[in-house]
């Protein structure tokens, strides 16, 4: 008799693969800030800011217009102009209209590159601390993860003698995120320089480069672009980025991809299959979004820069925890480190992140996301996409929990 329990349906694929445990985590905080409990979450990567006026209206009247139909799958003629727009006033890089595409959220431009051109087996270098959607799709479409850990003393960017060891004949992709989620981790002229002379003695591999948090660098240093320092890694190279951080259009899920007319057109082919077009309305929104005015995305990293400092300075008051100063996007991920070993009042023993991150949610109504979730083991992930005074009344209570711990002599 066949076995016909949910368990069974299962692909093997899907081996190890779960909803992240941000999700699980942020859920879990709503469930119980629904019972009434006095909740802080941290959890989610999310501007608290809204989405700006003059985008919003432009959905509207994309509406009132009747753009309602299928899209098409690459993206509407408006919006991939836009990026195009976009990367040559921004970046300097001039992309045709075949070589961009418009996804459904960066998540799915990453699935469709993956998805595109990793066979069974194939190595995809993924640098952690990293976001975990990252290891995941590798494996959804049968590659290797190859993971490679950048600890804090290295400031969690990836060293080019550890990216040279870690290439073999059938590495596919390095992925690489900067600034990173959920480090902060940015990569200067200097650290792209030494990772740039791997890959030219490596011509097998090609980049990715996620460049969703691109606008929120802070100490006005200026971004990094890989590109910028060696052209000719343009052929191997598909940009990542979106809408969703700088302009705070999250729930609009529209993300984008540059790079050679082949592998678009392969990206293409798969999103045909998928989710076909994204949203039209969206769309007409993100289009609003890039051509519109861009004050209001320096004016908001400002902002989140004081977020930065503010909760760098106020964690670093607590017993056992050390952060470290991110550079950029808008998360910490501080080490917890010290306070393994201690014994809460419920007679529970710290013993990893992921125990110190219940012991937050539990006793003092802050969710936090384990730095397990992210390849950083002994740390733990804080967004400061949040209000200024939930930040430093996280920071308060995590100092309390710390301080209530017991520690054997």
């Amino acid at each position: 008799m066949s076995d016909t329990s949910a368990e069974s349906i299962r692909a093997e694929r899907l081996n190890g693969i779960e909803l992240s445990l941000i999700v699980r985590i942020q859920e879990r905080a709503n469930a119980l800030r629904a019972e009434g409990v006095d909740i802080i979450g941290l959890g989610t990567g999310e501007p608290d800011f809204d989405t700006p006026e003059h985008i919003k209206e432009a959905a509207v009247q994309a509406m009132r217009d009747g753009v309602t139909k299928y899209p098409p799958t690459a993206g509407s003629a408006a919006l991939k102009e836009a990026v195009c727009a976009k990367f040559e006033r921004e970046n300097n890089f001039v992309y045709a209209a075949d070589e961009v595409m418009v996804s459904t959220g960066a998540k799915q431009v990453l699935f469709n590159a993956m998805m595109a051109t990793v066979n069974p087996g194939d190595e995809v270098i993924v640098v952690a601390p990293y976001w975990g959607v990252y290891a995941d799709i590798v494996r959804m479409v049968g590659g290797v993860p190859k993971i490679l850990s950048c600890p804090a003393s290295d400031g969690f960017l990836l060293q080019p003698e550890a990216l040279e060891a870690a290439i073999t004949p059938k590495t596919r992709w390095l992925m690489l995120n900067s600034p990173s989620n959920p480090s902060g981790a940015c990569y200067g002229p200097a650290e792209w320089g030494g990772l740039i002379e791997v890959l030219d003695r490596h011509p097998h591999v090609w980049l990715l480069s996620d460049d969703i948090y691109e606008h929120l660098v802070y100490d006005g240093q200026r971004y990094a672009h890989p590109l910028a320092i060696q052209p000719a890694l343009r052929e191997r190279t598909v940009l990542v980025n979106g809408v969703s951080k700088a302009y705070a259009m999250t729930g609009w899920r529209i993300g984008y991809a540059a790079g050679p007319k082949a592998l678009i057109g392969a990206m293409t082919a798969v999103q045909g299959h998928v989710t076909s077009g994204a949203s039209s309305i969206s769309q007409a929104a993100s289009v609003a979004a890039l051509n519109g005015p861009q004050e209001i995305v320096a004016e908001r990293r400002d902002i989140f820069q004081e977020r930065r400092d503010s909760i760098v300075a106020a964690l670093n008051e607590a017993p056992g925890i050390d952060c470290l100063m991110p550079d950029g996007a808008f998360y910490v991920l501080p080490s917890c480190a010290g306070v393994l070993g201690g014994r809460a009042p419920s007679g529970d023993v710290i013993d990893s992140d992921l125990t110190f991150c219940q012991y937050l949610l539990d006793t003092q109504g802050v969710a936090v996301v384990p730095g397990t979730d992210f390849g950083a083991p002994n740390h733990f992930r804080i967004s400061y996409a949040y209000a200024r005074d939930a930040l430093i009344e996280a920071a308060r209570r995590i100092k309390v929990a710390c301080e209530t711990l017991e520690f054997d002599a």
